[in-house]
């Protein structure tokens, strides 16, 4: 890519080369193109040599860096970056080496942030994305405290709400995502039993296909036994025509995408407010739903909702 000042893009170097090519001094086309004489020169000679493609623009890293920190300390600092989870203030005076040669290091081989580090093994979480809609969706069910009429501990205060809140039990928040596109669907169950997580699924594909997704090929879930054992789970795979598909055993981060829709579901619904009531709660998902398929901006998506990912979606600025 160009830089913001430069003078000739490609377009602009083709220009000249059909300028020069028609016998034209070359000093008199520079002059013309508000460039030098030394430049307009260099991308002729460059055309000649090379054709079309030397007319491309071309990489601007040096092909030797003599001054950079040796392979064995790079490593080093990556080490302690894994393994003790230091940040370059602390790896700095352990190595020599200033705080920002650190940075660099760590931005380099993709260790700068923490968040994209497994926790357990340091290693870099290895990021992924669907090619199409319905390829994977990713399930899973979040479970909630309910909220007793007049308020829990958010609205009366911690004390009070404990006092309040005896023998409520507890919600099942049975959640849906689809890789691709990032579309969310959710219901609340007072179980997660294996008929009331194969209903869930019938109920999320034709959720996906009212919204433009023809088909969910695969399902992703955690281990629990409604989604290993029960029969009432497979059959509902095998109605729809999909795979099943488990995660890897205490590897949660497996089936991420899902695991970060459920901190997003406590952050902008379960937690938003004070809810006065569990029906409160309750009817106020619906709300947020629809504002996070078609309305909140997804930093994945590039800013977009996910219905903008959604071939053909009905329904979208409804």
């Amino acid at each position: 890519m160009s830089h913001r000042n430069a003078r000739l893009t490609v377009f602009g170097r083709r220009l000249l080369v059909e300028r020069v090519r028609s016998g034209r001094p070359i000093a008199h086309v520079a002059a013309e193109m508000g460039i030098s004489r030394t430049t307009a020169h260099k991308w002729v000679r460059r055309w000649r040599k090379e054709g079309e493609a030397g007319l491309l623009d071309r990489s601007s890293r040096p092909h030797r860096t003599p001054h950079r920190t040796a392979a064995d300390t790079e490593a080093r600092v990556c080490t302690l970056r894994q393994d003790r989870k230091l940040g370059p203030a602390r790896i700095g005076p352990i190595l020599g080496l200033p705080p920002s040669t650190v940075h660099r290091i760590l931005a380099r081989h993709g260790l700068n942030r923490l968040a994209l580090l497994d926790r357990p093994t340091g290693r870099p979480i290895r990021r992924y994305e669907r090619d199409r809609p319905g390829e994977l969706v990713h399930v899973d069910v979040k479970k909630l405290g309910r909220i007793p009429d007049g308020g829990g501990h958010k609205a009366l205060g911690r004390q009070a709400g404990r006092a309040g809140r005896g023998g409520m039990g507890f919600d099942y928040v049975h959640s849906a995502v689809d890789g691709h596109t990032r579309l969310a669907y959710s219901e609340i169950h007072s179980d997660e039993k294996a008929a009331t997580c194969a209903a869930f699924l019938r109920r999320a594909a034709a959720f996906f296909h009212a919204c433009g997704i023809d088909r969910v090929e695969r399902v992703l879930t955690d281990n629990a036994w409604p989604y290993r054992k029960s029969f009432a789970w497979r059959q509902a795979l095998a109605d729809l025509g999909a795979a099943g598909k488990l995660t890897r055993i205490y590897r949660p981060q497996t089936n991420g995408k899902v695991e970060r829709f459920n901190r997003t579901l406590l952050d902008e619904w379960a937690y938003v407010r004070p809810y006065t009531s569990n029906s409160e709660r309750t009817t106020a998902l619906t709300d947020f739903l629809h504002t996070y398929n078609h309305h909140r901006c997804h930093t994945a998506l590039g800013g977009h909702p996910p219905i903008s990912r959604v071939n053909n979606a009905s329904g979208q600025y409804s």
